[in-house]
């Protein structure tokens, strides 16, 4: 008896109903998840077969958490590679990976704990490694933070060493005046304090769950904040200036395929904490220049997608070994300081010294 014709076969297989369309292909649910993964799988082939790389030992990679949709989907992405190399008798030693999760509660009040999350990703994914630490370890991590802090905040802020880390962080923050600085700043002491952990336990590479729409908007943002010099490692794959490699597999992938991807696994629907509703009644003034790009890039590249995969492949293409290695750096940030404040001599790069409390109100 013949098969039974389909009214909307997969491009792909021939061989069963097509649900979702990928970049003008109607595909099925196989072949999407199959498509999705590989532009990732790609991406850590350096990692899966140590390419230049030790090849008794597997290389450990750190990756920042968030329990957002992009970092949730490149998670359960890495473990089924994980689940695939641990099935093999015989090989390279492939990547273990260590997931850092900076406790959304100490970022922001409005953040649940979502201790239950944390539980449930060491489930899901047992063979990965997790850590959830405070935003104040950062005080523990980078001790000289405290006094680089007090230098960049300038006399309008008094240090005081007799309160917990907590008060003492939350204090600093708040007398960062504008929304576009503090999401600056906290994006900041963010990076540093993955960078030192990473450098904690022996790290060689940070993988970054940016998705395609979230580098575009950051490089956007970057270069309307003045961190356009930094724009070579925030969102390109390669040596970042903290002696680490910085590397980004969702650069191929929107927000809405992982959208569509995220939904086949309820596991991920589970473990997931989705971004709150934007509102259209939010002022602009009272949006971050970051936010902004986002909502720019999110409603924009539904319709033109591919102009925002050029801005990404744009960026990636700068060559960070083009960069002076004699330069200073940024005592803040860290980007490299390239003639900053015309003939002065300054520890802050442009876009900090524009961040800095004394500049920003």
């Amino acid at each position: 008896m013949p098969s039974k014709e389909l009214l909307d076969p997969c491009v792909d297989c021939r061989d069963v109903e097509a649900i979702l369309t990928l970049r003008r292909r109607r595909l099925c649910k196989d072949c999407y998840i199959k498509f999705v993964s590989h532009k990732v799988f790609k991406r850590m082939e350096k990692y899966r077969l140590n390419r230049g790389l030790a090849k008794d030992t597997p290389c450990k990679l750190l990756f920042p958490f968030s329990y957002g949709l992009s970092s949730s989907v490149l998670l359960h992405m890495l473990h089924r590679q994980l689940e695939t190399q641990h099935a093999k008798t015989h090989g390279t030693p492939g990547f273990d990976l260590h997931a850092l999760i900076i406790e959304p509660s100490t970022i922001s009040p409005s953040n649940p704990q979502h201790n239950e999350g944390f539980e449930l990703a060491q489930k899901s994914f047992p063979l990965c490694s997790f850590t959830q630490v405070p935003f104040h370890s950062i005080f523990d991590l980078v001790p000289d933070i405290k006094e680089t802090m007090s230098q960049f905040a300038g006399q309008g802020f008094v240090d005081n060493p007799s309160l917990s880390d907590a008060e003492r962080l939350n204090a600093f923050r708040s007398c960062i005046p504008t929304s576009t600085s503090k999401a600056d700043v906290d994006q900041i002491l963010m990076n540093r304090l993955v960078v030192a952990f990473a450098k904690k336990i022996d790290c060689q590479t940070v993988i970054w769950g940016d998705s395609d729409s979230r580098l575009a908007a950051k490089t956007l943002a970057s270069v309307a904040k003045g961190r356009g010099s930094s724009v070579i490692w925030q969102v390109s794959d390669g040596m970042s200036p903290f002696g680490l490699e910085f590397n980004f597999p969702l650069r191929d992938l929107f927000t809405a395929e992982l959208r569509d991807y995220a939904s086949f696994f309820p596991e991920l629907i589970s473990l997931i904490v989705p971004d709150e509703p934007r509102s259209e009644n939010t002022l602009t003034k009272n949006l971050s220049i970051d936010e902004l790009m986002m909502r720019y890039v999110l409603t924009q590249g539904e319709k033109y997608p591919g102009v925002m995969l050029n801005v990404t492949r744009t960026a990636n293409k700068l060559d960070v070994s083009q960069m002076p290695s004699n330069v200073s750096h940024c005592t803040f940030c860290g980007a490299p300081l390239m003639n900053e404040l015309g003939s002065r001599q300054s520890q802050f790069c442009y876009a900090c010294a524009r961040s800095r409390p004394s500049t920003s109100s």
